[in-house]
């Protein structure tokens, strides 16, 4: 299932898992905990996968996050958890992945930061010996420039090449051209190192969108390498969902991004989870993939005083959501159910009708009586007390005749 053809990218494997080469887009998360903390990070880390994130980031900053990471990898085996797990290096990758071999060896993927891999002569060397690392146990390296954190040499000469040039342009035009280019520059240095092409993969992240666009158009026609998309420091709440959306669907529309992650900055004890369902409705809105059944609900107006349609639209959607992890296993291709909760007769029927199910609830003043609607045509009318319960059950026993087996039929 996907509305956008994609443009050709390297497929890339990392653990069981692949990226590019016209793989399905995969959805990526990272964790928040203190890597040296085993418990807490095996915890998160299961939560993310068993939300669908396909790969999980964690920070490796410090000699005891290092250490931890061969504890954590275990405790995930052990838990039936195959989850990729990648390791995400700053200033003292070279280090660490140097003197921690286990660490080193069992990670699923290394990200690396061509801006802060060193500064000066001690640059290449720092690179080097991440990449050389990568070369001898035989792991793929995202090459992550930011924005926040580019290479200020490699600035710098822009800039003032910029600056003698007859009709120099804009900073923020150059800002773009740095970034590209310190991305593909540096993935042509890993692969003279001897790093294979197909073990690379870029991004380039910013948290302004039209330049984050800019910086991924730029880097799918210059290169083939597979790319992770992500609109870096996306903020909180509906603005880092709205922002994180914006930038991922035009990218995505236009077959570009090959990973993806939503960096929303969760609610104090908010549920880390929630960037997952965001990347994974992103790409079901765009029908790249589907992840769950999805519900359609109308917004409600003054046709609609009573609160019961939202009531029952959210009681379905949880429902959904809870049922989800049994249904995959039972189940194949039950991610696509599409349900309509409408409230009143405007739309009510015909967004039925579109829909594998839909209820199209009384209205204020109208009949007390719900016409429920199965593959677009009206099935029986529900009425009394007990709606939401038999509303229900008849989605239950749709799955269970339309994905129950050989014997179920497909529209």
């Amino acid at each position: 299932m996907s509305a956008f053809p994609r443009k050709p990218t390297t497929a890339v494997r990392i653990g069981n898992v692949t990226a590019g080469g016209g793989h399905p887009v995969v959805v990526q998360s990272m964790t928040n905990t203190d890597t040296a903390d085993v418990r807490a990070t095996v915890e998160q880390v299961k939560l993310l996968a068993d939300a669908g994130s396909e790969i999980v980031r964690i920070t490796v900053n410090n000699p005891e996050a290092a250490e931890a990471v061969p504890e954590i990898i275990k405790r995930l085996r052990d838990l039936g958890c195959n989850v990729p797990v990648v390791g995400d290096f700053h200033y003292n990758g070279h280090i660490l992945l140097t003197k921690y071999r286990e660490c080193a060896r069992l990670l699923d993927k290394y990200r690396i930061n061509p801006g802060n891999a060193g500064m000066g002569k001690r640059e290449n060397a720092n690179f080097r010996a991440m990449i050389e690392t990568a070369i001898e146990f035989g792991k793929p390296v995202r090459i992550g420039v930011n924005g926040g954190s580019l290479d200020q040499n490699l600035l710098t000469r822009l800039m003032d090449e910029n600056t003698a040039s007859p009709e120099p342009r804009s900073a923020g035009d150059i800002l773009i051209e740095a970034m590209v280019q310190s991305a593909i520059d540096s993935a042509r240095l890993a692969e003279q190192i001897g790093l294979p092409h197909d073990r690379i993969i870029l991004s380039g992240k910013i948290s302004n969108i039209p330049e984050l666009i800019r910086v991924y158009v730029e880097l799918s026609k210059r290169s083939d390498y597979a790319l992770h998309l992500g609109l870096t420091e996306a903020g909180m709440g509906m603005k880092g969902t709205v922002s994180s959306s914006a930038a991922l669907a035009i990218l995505l529309s236009q077959g570009i991004g090959d990973t993806i992650r939503v960096s929303l900055t969760p609610q104090p004890g908010g549920d880390r989870r929630e960037e997952v369902y965001i990347c994974q409705q992103i790409l079901q809105s765009l029908e790249i993939r589907s992840f769950m059944p999805q519900v359609t609900a109308c917004p409600g107006c003054g046709r609609t005083t009573s609160t019961f349609f939202q009531e029952l639209a959210n009681d379905i959607q949880g429902y959904l959501r809870a049922q989800m992890p049994i249904w995959q296993q039972q189940y194949k291709g039950v991610e696509e159910l599409k349900v309509a909760v409408m409230g009143c007769i405007v739309n009510g029927p015909g967004e039925s009708k579109s829909a594998d199910l839909g209820i199209s609830l009384p209205g204020t003043g109208e009949d007390p009586k719900a016409p429920v609607y199965k593959d677009g045509e009206q099935m029986t009318t529900l009425k009394g007390k007990t709606i939401a319960q038999d509303f229900i059950q008849i989605v239950n026993d749709y799955v269970e005749a339309r994905w129950g087996g050989a014997s179920s039929t497909r529209r």
